[in-house]
């Protein structure tokens, strides 16, 4: 049996690399895509992700979700709000990576973390832990830093970790699987996003048709871009504690960094060092702060169970073992992008 579970955990730890490693050098993809333009591509990318899903979903014959939604009025405006706030996102990256912005686009993912936590404070009442607040409070310095530093705000990095962060709490209340909510969520932007490439083509400025098959392809691969990372990703998640997987999502914005840097050769002065060592310190005290309150509580229930005595409170024990501290609000550990830049 614990054989069984190494292997198992292997398994997850994987496909948890492959995900994030995916989502890390996509990058490398979006200029393939040229001259297609941003907008283009998100409409490609919202097309054939669909189709793509749909084909998964036909395979393993699960549509009972879809009928369930559809009598669910207020899940399926939530599920509207992801679907808008998503294409927000996947339409600023793409036009960040195309536009030689990649190292300010990776600054995107690296605070989403801490703009989900200011999030839970403003909108969620909850409360922080000492060492959060410090954490949030050098993130805010380093984005004043950058902001001196690139003499504008980095609107591109704070779009995308707002939109992300809005989407990730959307998607918490609407609790749907990733497979499902990627199939919910395309096929609302299926009729926008066809009738803006028909419109395309019409004027002839489409260039599906106009550069070639190998062109064609590489539109179409976009739906397997997408989705391929969220099938691994969803192998991770049900095999690796969470924690593990929290550690983990910092793979694809260290990897993009790297990319804008050393493959883009994007410029870095100085004072954008600071403002991203900022970052890197407000993600290590995060960091530090969950692994050590998932220490104390996989002590405390060891402890529980060595005395024999039953853990009290049901389903906070539950989220004990999980690494969650009770009592204590916001998240215990780094919670792991749900989905793909």
């Amino acid at each position: 049996m614990a054989g069984t579970s190494r292997g198992e955990q292997r398994i997850g730890l994987l496909n948890g690399f492959a995900a994030y490693g995916m989502w890390g050098l996509v990058p490398l993809f979006w200029p393939l895509l040229k001259p297609a333009g941003a907008v283009e591509i998100l409409a490609h990318r919202m097309v054939w992700s669909l189709a793509l899903v749909a084909v998964a979903l036909l395979c393993i014959r699960r549509w009972a979700w879809a009928g369930e939604l559809l009598r669910q009025p207020r899940k399926l405006a939530l599920i509207t709000v992801a679907a808008a706030v998503i294409t927000v996102n996947w339409g600023v990256y793409i036009w960040a990576v195309n536009s030689g912005h990649v190292v300010e686009a990776s600054l995107g993912y690296f605070i989403n973390p801490l703009v989900t936590i200011a999030m839970g404070v403003l909108l969620l009442k909850e409360r922080l832990r000492p060492l959060q607040w410090v954490a949030v409070g050098v993130g805010f310095a380093a984005v004043v830093v950058l902001t001196v530093g690139y003499g504008r705000p980095p609107w591109i990095s704070l779009v995308l970790a707002f939109s992300f962060a809005t989407y990730g709490l959307v998607k918490k209340k609407v609790n749907l699987g990733g497979v499902e909510s990627l199939a919910a969520e395309t096929a609302i932007q299926f009729l926008p996003a066809l009738g803006y490439l028909l419109w395309l083509s019409a004027q002839g400025n489409s260039t599906f048709t106009s550069e070639g098959p190998g062109h064609a392809a590489l539109l179409a691969a976009t739906g397997l871009v997408t989705a391929l990372p969220l099938v691994c990703f969803g192998a991770a998640a049900i095999r690796v504690p969470l924690s593990t997987l929290g550690l983990l999502q910092y793979l694809a914005p260290v990897f993009q960094f790297l990319l804008g840097i050393l493959y883009f050769h994007e410029a870095m002065p100085p004072e954008r060092w600071a403002g991203f060592a900022l970052v890197w310190l407000a993600l290590a005290l995060l960091t530090w702060n969950a692994l050590r309150t998932a220490h104390r509580s996989a002590r405390a229930l060891r402890a529980h169970r060595i005395g024999a005595t039953p853990p009290k409170g049901g389903a906070g024990a539950a989220r004990t073992a999980r690494g969650a501290a009770p009592g204590a609000s916001g998240p215990a550990e780094p919670e792991p992008l749900d989905t793909r830049p």
